[in-house]
């Protein structure tokens, strides 16, 4: 995988993780960081597509009830 097709991929996960918190209602994400104590900066990095650890994805799915499998199937 080259370096531009990793920078779009990281910026589809961000925008999964985006849509995930506006699906749970959320307008803001440092209101949603707030109520699942994760940094707003933190939030705002993963929705941004900057990479992040694979442990912090599993953070996300945990939050969401969803699984690994549920989070990628939206990821085109």
């Amino acid at each position: 995988m080259s370096a531009l097709e990793k920078d779009e991929m990281l910026k589809k996960i961000g925008r999964r993780i985006k849509d995930l918190r506006v699906e749970a209602g959320y307008k803001s994400h440092e209101q949603f960081a707030f109520d699942n104590n994760i940094q707003p900066k933190q939030m705002w990095r993963w929705e941004s597509g900057y990479d992040f650890k694979v442990s912090s994805l599993i953070r996300i799915t945990d939050i969401h009830r969803i699984t690994l499998e549920e989070f990628f199937k939206d990821v085109e």
